[in-house]
């Protein structure tokens, strides 16, 4: 007890607010101990690893580490005066110790990144460095002409810093010089660009169709009885319980020139039988195929957010002379519009990501970026590449929820 001017105890005599600050205190800890081992296995299997991939785009000591002497000795060369001849003893002595240790084929696969053709200069010349003698340059030069060329120079130069913008200036179609300058790359060689501009294409159009083929059946779902509406959540979902490689290999049986749609096709008149559309491995089979295996993630926004609008809003304004498609326009699409930027965000985000279905069914006018970090993942094994490539998706997917954010607003979106 405590006279009415003073704090309120508890039993112990502790005053009572604390004694709760210190109660929620230990529940948000045992709250936080029972989340902790979630927490741990999120950033050991997946926050780490997409931070350690991606911190690859910047990062490549491997010229560096292999080529020691050399890589000190360009830090302080400018890149466009004569190479010296200490910069070509240190090239020939890490040559002697690569071709020891069998490790010129990285050495050399690092310089060709940067300048094509280089790797049979390296693998070449480190097979008979043991046998130079000075002055080194004039030997490098005797064993093949293009040690008198800079831009080999250069190339080693570029290769020889640890911390590099060069592979996301590449991811860029851009190239980064000896002195640390960007420029553009030649017109044949820009392709990043353009698979980023196909890929953002598809990924469009795959969020209208959704959008288009999702918003009547998300309507109709709303507005039947709990029970028909059920049934027809079930097909929804359907697709999610058979694989993804099953419903993908379902449509190239489809799509090719011999299968059924093409058959209706000239049941109904609409193609002869020696001339059939072309469905299958262009970017008309990505689409057809993406539309299809990304339409219920547009769905289920769509329905979670119609199935809170009241009906009586519509029957309100019609009771008030509004037409059909002024009380839908008026009334009910406008509280529909965070189910639909939930939706065209998850579908669109997703289908930029997508690999399996345009690896499968696009052929070459088909691929997306996925399909060729995956190239450079196993088999051009330019892992650093790959990774600007993914910084770049990565940075494109942040602005894009920012966007949302600014203009709807995260907190307004509803998946379910």
């Amino acid at each position: 007890m405590t006279d009415s001017s003073g704090p309120l105890l508890a039993v112990d005599g502790t005053p009572l607010k604390r004694k709760l600050a210190q109660s929620m205190f230990r529940s948000r800890l045992r709250a936080f101990g029972l989340a902790l081992p979630l927490l741990a296995f999120i950033i050991v299997v997946f926050v780490y690893p997409i931070l350690d991939f991606l911190r690859q785009s910047v990062y490549d000591p491997r010229f560096s580490n292999l080529m020691p002497a050399t890589s000190e000795i360009m830090a302080n060369w400018d890149g466009n005066t004569a190479p010296t001849e200490d910069m070509a003893a240190a090239v020939v002595s890490d040559l002697i110790v690569a071709k020891k240790e069998k490790t010129i084929g990285k050495v050399a696969t690092r310089v060709n990144r940067e300048l094509s053709g280089t790797r049979s200069l390296f693998t070449k010349t480190a097979r008979s460095a043991k046998k130079m003698k000075p002055p080194y340059m004039e030997a490098l030069i005797k064993k093949d002409k293009d040690w008198a060329d800079i831009e080999t120079w250069r190339a080693m130069k570029t290769a020889s810093r640890v911390y590099t913008p060069a592979y996301v200036a590449a991811a860029l179609d851009s190239k980064m010089l000896a002195d640390g300058s960007i420029v553009r790359q030649s017109e044949e060689r820009r392709i990043h660009l353009q698979l980023f501009t196909k890929t953002l294409e598809i990924s469009f159009l795959v969020t209208m169709f959704c959008l288009i083929l999702g918003y009547p059946i998300a309507f109709l779902m709303a507005s039947l009885p709990m029970r028909t509406s059920n049934l027809l959540l079930i097909l929804v979902l359907l697709p999610f319980w058979t694989s993804l490689l099953v419903r993908t290999t379902a449509w190239i049986a489809m799509l090719q020139a011999q299968g059924v749609m093409n058959d209706l096709f000239v049941i109904f008149g609409l193609a002869t039988d020696e001339d059939r559309f072309s469905l299958i491995y262009n970017k008309t089979g990505t689409l057809i195929a993406m539309t299809h295996i990304l339409l219920p993630f547009m769905i289920l926004p769509l329905f979670s957010v119609m199935k809170t609008i009241p009906p009586s809003y519509v029957r309100a304004a019609k009771s008030m002379g509004a037409t059909d498609w002024t009380a839908f326009w008026r009334v009910y699409f406008p509280q529909s519009v965070p189910g639909i930027g939930a939706g065209a965000l998850l579908v669109f985000i997703l289908a930029i990501g997508y690999y399996i279905t345009p690896a499968l069914v696009g052929g070459q006018d088909g691929q997306m970026v996925s399909n060729i970090i995956d190239f450079h993942m196993r088999k051009s094994l330019n892992w650093n590449l790959a990774a600007a490539l993914g910084l770049v998706m990565l940075v494109f997917v942040m602005f894009l929820f920012w966007v949302y954010d600014r203009v709807v607003g995260i907190d307004n979106m509803k998946l379910g």
